[in-house]
Order: C-alpha cells, then sequence, then structure tokens
C-alpha cells in the first residue's frame, strides 16, 4: 500500500509538466488480431448526482483472471477521481465470444443488499475500452412488481476500421432477481463481443459521442448572434455618447479657463476636473487590490491560451487533459500575475513588495485550497471516488512552492527592474478632496448592482450550455463558440466599466479603482444566482455530498469569474481616465 501511494505521488507530480510516454497499444490505437484489449472500470454512482461516484469495486464485483494493477494516472485524472482498474475481461482485438464467462461469485446477503440499493438507486457504472467511455447500468427494477433485477452479462458490439477501434456499444442482459437473501448465492458474471468492420475514420471517432443537436441548435446560434448585436450596440452607445458629453466637458473647461476669477468663482463647478488632484490617489487596501489585479491577468491569458489550446488539440477527446493542460498553463503564467501585480503595487506607492508577491502567489491557491479542503473532506466522508488522496495535495503543494511561487517571485522582480517607472498626467493633492451627496443612480451598491447585468445578459446563453454539459455528463465541444462569447464578454465588461467610471467621476467621487473593479466583478454574483435556479429547476440532484460538491465548485468558478471581469474592468478604467485627464488642462 505504501508503495502504490509513494508512485502516485511521484506521477502527479511528473505529469503536470509532461505526458507520460507509454509503448503500449492502446496509446498507439493500433492492434495486431488476436492482441489484449483491456477494458478499464472506473467509477460507479447515481445517475441523478453524477459527480458522486464511487470505486467500481466497491460494488462486490467479481473480478475476471486477466486482472492489472491500477492504470497509471495523471494529474487530472487524479484530481477528478479517475481510478482505472482491469476489469478482468479477456477481450482479444477481431475475436468474438459468445456468453465467455467473467467469474463466478458466491454472494453474501450484504452483497445482495449492496446491489439492490445501486439498483433502487439507478446506479450506473463508467468503463474505457481504447479511451472511448462506455457507460452501463446496474439493473433495473420491474415497473408492475417492483422486483429488483441485476444485469450478470455484457455485450459488447465493437466497430473496428483495420487495425483501429472505432466505436463501442455496450448492452447488459441476463438480469437475476435480487430477493432478500439470508445465504449465499451463486452467481456467474459473462460478456459477449461481436466485431463489426466499418469505413468510418480513427479520427472523428468521438464525433459520434457528440450531443450535435443539443450544442448546435438554433437557439445556441441565435444568442451568439444577439450578443454579437449587443457588443455592436454597445460599443457603439459608448463611442458616440461618451465622445459627445467628453467634447462638452472639454469645451465648458475651456470656457472656464478664460473667465477671471471672481467669475470662475461664481461659476458652475463640478464635473470630473474637479478632482483631478484625488483621481490618481492609492486605492484602499492596495496590497490586496494589486494581488486581485495580478491574479485576474494570470486568468484572463489563462483561459483564453486554454480554449485556443483545446480548440486546436481538441482536448475534451482525451481523458482530464484539459485540467492537466490548465494546471501546467496556470503554473507558466504565474509570471504574468508576478509582473502585473507588482505593476500595480508599485505605480501606487507600494513598498513592501514581498508581501506584495506572497498575496500574488497565494491568493487563487488559497481560495481554491480552502473550498477543495470542505468538499473533500465531505467525500472522504462518504467514502468516494471524489476524495483527491493527501499525495495528490503534496504533489500540489510541491508545484506551488517550486513552480508557481517562484515564477511569480519572477515576475515581480522582472517588473522592479525593467519596467518603465510609474507616472500620472496630474499631481496627487495630499489631502482628499470631499465627496459630495450623488444622484441615487450614482451610488456605489446602485453602480456596482446594475453595472454586472449587460455582461451577464451577454454569456447568459452560453451559461445554460456549459453548466449542461458539466452538470448532465453532456461533453462540451464548441470552444469555438466559448471563445466568441468571451471575447464579447471582454468587450461588453469594458464599456460598461467606461461608463460606469465616467459617471463616478462626474460626481465628483474620485474612488473609482474599487468601484470599477467590483462593477464588472458584480457579473458572477449574477452567475452564482442563475446557479441557484439551475440546481432547483433543471437537475435532479439531492444529498449532502452532491450540494457541496456543485456549489463549492460552482463558487470557484465564480470568483475566477469575479477576478477576471474585476480585472478587465479596472484595466478599461485605468486606460479611460488616463485619456481623458491627459487632454484637459489643470491647475
Amino acid at each position: 500500500m505504501d508503495y502504490l501511494k509513494r508512485k502516485r505521488f511521484w506521477f502527479a507530480l511528473l505529469f503536470i509538466l509532461y505526458t507520460t510516454f507509454v509503448s503500449a497499444d492502446e496509446h498507439s490505437h493500433k492492434y495486431e488480431k488476436g492482441e489484449d484489449i483491456i477494458i478499464w472500470v472506473d467509477t460507479v454512482g447515481p445517475r441523478s448526482n453524477q459527480q458522486e461516484t464511487y470505486e467500481y469495486f466497491q460494488l462486490p464485483y467479481c473480478k475476471g483472471i486477466h486482472v492489472s494493477e491500477h492504470h497509471h494516472e495523471t494529474l487530472g485524472e487524479a484530481l477528478l477521481g479517475m481510478e482505472l482498474v482491469n476489469s478482468g475481461i479477456g477481450m482479444k482485438f477481431l475475436t468474438n465470444e459468445k456468453n465467455a464467462t467473467i467469474c463466478e461469485k458466491e454472494l453474501t446477503p450484504k452483497d445482495v443488499n449492496l446491489f439492490r440499493y445501486a439498483v433502487v438507486n439507478n446506479y450506473w457504472y463508467q468503463m474505457f475500452l481504447d479511451d472511448l467511455p462506455i457507460w452501463g447500468f446496474v439493473g433495473e427494477i420491474d415497473n408492475i412488481s417492483g422486483d429488483v433485477f441485476l444485469y450478470t452479462h455484457r455485450e459488447f458490439e465493437v466497430n473496428y476500421n483495420s487495425d483501429k477501434i472505432i466505436q463501442v456499444k455496450l448492452g447488459s442482459g441476463n438480469p437475476i432477481k435480487l430477493h432478500w437473501e439470508t445465504q449465499d448465492i451463486p452467481v456467474r458474471f459473462s460478456y459477449s463481443v461481436n466485431w463489426v468492420a466499418t469505413d468510418d475514420p480513427f479520427d472523428t471517432r468521438f464525433d459520434k459521442l457528440l450531443d450535435t443537436e443539443f450544442f448546435e441548435h438554433k437557439i445556441h446560434w441565435f444568442s451568439i448572434f444577439n450578443s454579437f448585436i449587443m457588443v455592436i450596440f454597445l460599443a457603439g452607445f459608448v463611442s458616440i455618447i461618451l465622445l459627445r458629453m467628453l467634447k462638452k466637458d472639454y469645451a465648458r473647461y475651456d470656457k472656464e479657463e478664460t473667465l477671471g476669477d471672481l467669475d470662475h468663482d461664481l461659476g458652475d463647478e463640478y464635473g470630473w476636473k474637479q478632482v483631478h488632484g484625488d483621481v490618481f490617489r492609492a486605492p484602499r487596501s492596495l496590497l490586496l487590490f494589486s494581488a486581485l489585479v495580478g491574479t485576474g491577468h494570470q486568468l484572463v491569458w489563462l483561459t483564453l491560451v486554454i480554449i485556443l489550446y483545446t480548440i486546436i488539440g481538441n482536448l475534451y477527446a482525451e481523458r482530464a487533459t484539459i485540467l492537466t493542460a490548465s494546471i501546467f498553463f496556470y503554473t507558466l503564467t504565474s509570471a504574468v500575475a508576478g509582473y502585473t501585480s507588482a505593476s500595480t503595487y508599485q505605480v501606487y506607492g507600494g513598498r513592501d513588495w514581498i508581501k506584495n508577491v506572497i498575496a500574488t502567489a497565494t491568493l487563487w491557491p488559497g481560495i481554491l485550497s480552502v473550498i477543495t479542503i470542505i468538499i473533500n473532506s465531505i467525500a472522504v466522508y462518504y467514502s468516494s471516488s471524489r476524495a483527491i488522496p493527501f499525495t495528490v495535495m503534496l504533489a500540489m503543494f510541491a508545484i506551488w512552492s517550486f513552480l508557481v511561487f517562484p515564477l511569480t517571485l519572477l515576475g515581480a522582480i522582472l517588473c522592479r527592474n525593467w519596467a518603465s517607472q510609474p507616472s500620472f498626467p496630474c499631481r496627487v493633492n495630499p489631502i482628499p478632496r470631499p465627496i459630495p451627496e450623488k444622484v441615487w443612480y450614482a451610488e456605489s451598491l446602485v453602480v456596482i448592482a446594475l453595472g454586472g447585468i449587460l455582461p451577464f445578459a451577454s454569456i447568459f446563453i452560453e451559461i445554460y450550455f456549459i453548466f449542461s454539459s458539466f452538470w448532465a455528463y453532456k461533453i462540451y465541444y464548441v470552444y469555438g463558440f466559448m471563445l466568441f462569447v468571451f471575447i464579447i464578454l471582454l468587450i461588453v465588461t469594458a464599456c460598461v466599466t467606461i461608463v460606469s467610471t465616467y459617471i463616478l467621476l462626474n460626481s465628483e467621487d474620485h474612488r473609482w479603482h474599487w468601484m470599477s473593479f467590483l462593477t464588472c466583478g458584480s457579473t458572477a454574483v449574477y452567475v452564482y444566482l442563475y446557479s441557484i435556479y439551475y440546481f432547483i429547476n433543471r437537475t435532479k440532484m439531492y444529498g449532502l455530498f452532491q450540494t457541496s460538491f456543485y456549489f463549492g465548485n460552482t463558487a470557484i468558478v465564480c470568483f475566477g469569474l469575479f477576478v477576471m471581469l474585476g480585472t478587465i474592468g479596472y484595466f478599461a478604467a485605468d486606460k479611460f481616465v488616463r485619456t481623458i485627464y491627459k487632454n484637459v488642462k489643470l491647475d
């Protein structure tokens, strides 16, 4: 057991940087006639709670004679609770089998009760053959009599093209009735294999598992078109309205410059020019703010890279590859977080740059770890396969210690030594200007609450498809749609924050830094509220484990969205503020 734990630890640590090269046929996907085909079993669990999974052999299935040790795991597989075990089914390439025996077993009353529980709760299992997923149910219930039956036979139909496997279909049969037994009963588990030739190419074999009718529905296309139209109108609105307003503001300020002192004092003093001495004042909680901005820049670039990489490499067709790639690219982009965080911290006069590096490097991993530990504790209590082993946690900590933190530090050092010196278009007054009373729509809570509505509206339909994919086990493959929607989201976010920042400054409130961040970050709150609606009305999930898993992981995603959109909002507002104050004469 200790040997297996040590091996898992080193595999988890090494697979983050390099995909294991194995010369076995299931990795080359080429077979010779009569060659062994390994069928890996993965997990079992209730159909309604698809994230509540358990190891396959927690049910008292017996193992065949062709049993080997566990399949090698990538880090992504380990984090998703995928622990593949040889099923023991002795399948051979192009060799038909008819009612062959897997194994025979005496089921004890306890075993029968376990199978009865699984059937009553509609348990299903997942298997893999040549990296193709296969699903089947443990048994069935007679709707008339209410009797419980266990499937003891599996019927495999395998389509092949030359020396490669193209498709696998699984059927179940030979049901035996499960009574409330008081003594052991003998059970024979069997299988059949039928090989069928096909002309379908190997490169498109995964397409048969994709739900094209769902993801390429007219509603999906229509939502993309609507979001695109929204961007055009919103960008046009921002450009026209703000250009006209700013032109009017510049004309008014130029006129005030020509007035005498007495007339100038009696003039109508209002607008964003009045706060020019405070607008570049450092935001409160600068350390936290800079860490959020740095993390946000990193997550934006990480998201773009992962989407593009998935489009190019079809990563959705490989087990847990997207998660493994995400960890790998997150590690590499840590330098981006260190650089941008240090730049923001330095430009507003921050001095304790070591604290800045530590805060930036620990912000996202820290939040992720806290939520994951809570979910993992519940998973351990339920003995679920979703529980992350302690050795994998150590591997993740080692990655953070030896890769993420040093790269974040490297980014901060590069910023301190090679970045241009910070400068503002106007100086900062030593004493802050008092903030006058504002109209209701310029109040902070109102601006923040309203600011997230348009960005959420631009991604609302795509959020539904993503939720349906992850929580209903549909394979999400339309990453071209996701890229387009993500770009639309960034543009809408930038437009909204520019308008809200103009309204804020025009009400003579210079606290635009956090406002611009929170205004666009509030979109994540709307997404989380939608997740509550989706859980109640679109799923049949139940129980503490599934509920904690659903809302915990959704909270992680929403926090990441909050940081990303908040950073984009601040970035757009910063460019806007610098531009308008650079183009006006200031005293």
